[in-house]
């Protein structure tokens, strides 16, 4: 797990009552793209599953997710791929 990795995960886990997190580091499947300049942490694909997305919508949960992580969609990451569920919608 990189730095920055590490930084999403402890932010999101004192943020959120989390039942299930899982951070995927994509970057390497992006290199040479716009946004990923060939460093290793640019591109996450993030699944939350959690308590605090019960009775919002989607657009809602995701605007949580980019305020916990505000200052790190600023720079370095440039992309974020996310799966957002309370526990009552997981089959």
């Amino acid at each position: 797990m990189g730095p920055v990795e590490k930084t999403l995960h402890e932010k999101l886990e004192k943020a959120l009552k989390i039942d299930q997190l899982e951070i995927i580091n994509n970057s390497k499947n992006h290199r040479g793209h716009a946004g990923n300049p060939g460093g290793g942490e640019t591109h996450f694909k993030i699944t939350i599953i959690s308590d605090d997305f019960k009775g919002k919508t989607r657009l809602e949960r995701h605007r949580m997710i980019f305020s916990i992580l505000e200052e790190e969609l600023k720079n370095p990451v440039h992309a974020l791929s996310l799966y957002l569920c309370d526990p009552s919608e997981i089959a």
